[in-house]
């Protein structure tokens, strides 16, 4: 279904995909791996890849609440 999603899209719209998975990964979250293979082929031809690196800001706002709570 995913697939069938990107190819459908695949040089007519734009399409904006965010993960936190590394596109080394993919291949392990699909079972088939020509299918993983086939979807990132798409993704990426064409594409501007931005990766973010750093610490969740959500991780420390949760931990800055937990230790509000304590207090």
């Amino acid at each position: 279904m995913f697939f069938q999603l990107i190819d459908r899209r695949y040089e007519k719209k734009s399409t904006i995909v965010t993960s936190n998975i590394s596109l080394s990964d993919w291949t392990d979250i699909f079972t088939d791996n020509m299918l993983a293979s086939a979807i990132l082929d798409r993704l990426v031809h064409h594409s501007s890849i931005v990766n973010i690196l750093g610490s969740s800001y959500r991780t420390a706002e949760a931990l800055s609440k937990v230790g509000q709570k304590e207090d």
